[in-house]
C-alpha cells in the first residue's frame, strides 16, 4: 500500500484539570528553585548527579545492565567485562547530555540537525548526524513478538521529521502553548515518527531536555526527567502508544495524543517537585550564593577550595596531589597565597607548616 501524502503535525489533545494542575506545579516549583540561593560548588554537585541519573534510567530504559553504581564508574573509565557495549552507551549517553547542557546555553532555537547531531552521540559518541532509515521498522513485543507499533514508511520520514521541528520553532515563536507543552509533543512525535532503527527513545528523551533548558526550564540542570519513565515502563509505553491502531498511517498520524501529554506533565511536575526538595536542603545548609566570591579566585585556588572542604589544614604535599603538580611547584604558590591573603599558616611553630583557607574565604567551606 503506498502512502504518498505525509500529515503534517497538527496535534489533537485537550487541556484536563490534572495537566493544568501539573503545569501550575511546574511553574510554581521553576520559580522556588531558581530563586534559591545554591553556591557554585554546591550547583556543580547537584548537576553531575542529575546527568548520572538522567544517565542511568534513559538507558536502563533500553535494556542496559549496568547498575547507577556502575555507570558512575564506566564515565570515569572503568571496564566492566562482557558489558562493552552497556559502557559505550552510558558514555555517550552521557557526553550527549554535556552537549545539551552547551547547546542550550548557546542557541534558543532547536532544529532537526540538533536531533541528528543528538543520534550521532547516542550511537557513535559524536555530534555527526547520520542518514534517517531507509526502510521499514516495526516495534514488537520482546515476549509474544507481536507487532506494538509500525512507524511511518522511510520515505516519509524527512518530511514529517522537517515538519516537527517547524512546528517546534512556530509554536516557540508564537508562545501560544506553555514550553513544557511544547516539549512533551516533541519527545511524542520524535518517538512516533521513529526516524531510526536504533536510539530513538535514547534521543527523543534527549531532545525534550534540550528543548526545555533553551526555553526556561532547564532548572539549572539539576533533574532527570527519566528516572519518572523508568520507575513504571509500563505506563510510559502505554502512554506513547495511543490512537485506534498500531500502524502510523491507519489511525496513529490523528490521533488524540492527551493521554500522553497528560502522563508526561505530570511527569516533569514529579522530577521538579524532587528537585524543589534536594534544592531547597543545599539552600538550607548555608550553601549561599558564592558565585561572585568564586569568580575571584583562580583555577588553582578553586580545586585548593575542594581540598579545604575535607579537612581544615593541610600540607603542601596534600595540596601538591590535589592540583596534580609537584611539591617543590607548589611550595611558591602557597607562599604567594600566604601573602595575597588567600591563606594563612595554621601553626606557626611546626616545622612542616599547615595551612587553612584565610577568615575571608571560609565562607566558601562552610556552605
Amino acid at each position: 500500500m503506498e502512502y504518498d501524502r505525509v500529515m503534517a503535525f497538527h496535534p489533537r489533545y485537550t487541556l484536563s484539570p490534572s495537566m493544568t494542575r501539573a503545569l501550575m506545579s511546574i511553574e510554581a516549583d521553576r520559580q522556588a528553585v531558581l530563586g534559591l540561593p545554591i553556591d557554585v560548588e554546591m550547583l556543580a554537585s547537584l548537576r553531575a548527579t542529575a546527568r548520572l541519573l538522567s544517565t542511568h534510567y534513559s538507558t536502563q530504559i533500553e535494556g542496559n545492565r549496568l547498575t547507577q553504581a556502575q555507570v558512575a564508574e564506566a564515565i570515569k573509565g572503568a571496564r566492566f567485562p562482557g558489558r562493552a557495549r552497556d559502557e559505550a552507551e552510558v558514555k555517550n549517553y552521557y557526553a550527549a547530555m554535556e552537549w545539551v547542557e552547551k547547546k542550550a546555553a548557546a542557541s534558543r532555537r532547536v532544529s532537526e540537525d540538533d536531533a541528528r547531531a543528538l543520534h550521532g552521540l547516542v550511537m557513535e559518541g559524536r555530534a555527526k548526524g547520520s542518514p534517517y532509515r531507509d526502510g521499514q521498522n516495526v516495534i514488537r513485543d520482546s515476549g509474544t513478538g507481536a507487532i506494538v507499533y509500525l512507524p511511518p514508511e522511510a520515505k516519509a520520514v524527512p518530511a514529517l521529521m522537517g515538519d516537527l521541528f517547524a512546528w517546534v520553532g512556530r509554536e516557540i515563536i508564537s508562545a501560544d502553548l506553555p514550553v513544557p507543552v511544547v516539549a512533551g509533543m516533541a519527545h511524542y512525535q520524535y518517538a512516533t515518527i521513529h526516524p531510526y532503527y536504533d536510539g530513538n527513545g535514547r534521543t527523543a528523551r534527549l531532545l525534550t531536555t534540550l528543548v526545555l533548558h533553551q526555553h526556561g526550564y532547564g532548572l539549572k540542570g539539576i533533574y532527570a526527567l527519566e528516572e519518572y519513565y523508568a520507575r513504571d515502563l509500563g505506563s510510559y509505553y502505554g502512554a506513547l502508544a495511543i490512537g485506534t491502531s498500531h500502524n502510523y498511517h491507519a489511525g496513529r498520524a490523528e490521533a488524540d495524543v492527551s493521554p500522553f501529554l497528560d502522563y508526561f506533565l505530570r511527569g516533569m511536575a514529579d522530577a521538579f517537585a524532587r528537585v524543589r526538595v534536594r534544592a531547597t536542603e543545599a539552600a538550607g545548609r548555608g550553601a549561599g550564593d558564592r558565585s561572585a566570591q568564586i569568580r575571584r579566585l583562580d583555577p588553582k585556588q578553586r580545586e585548593a577550595v575542594k581540598l579545604f572542604r575535607r579537612q581544615p589544614t593541610v600540607a603542601v604535599a596534600a595540596l601538591a596531589e590535589q592540583l596534580g603538580l609537584s611539591p617543590r611547584t607548589v611550595r611558591p604558590l602557597v607562599q604567594r597565597w600566604v601573602r595575597e591573603g588567600f591563606l594563612v599558616v595554621a601553626d606557626p611553630s611546626r616545622k612542616n607548616r599547615l595551612y587553612r583557607i584565610a577568615p575571608a574565604w571560609e565562607a566558601l567551606i562552610t556552605s
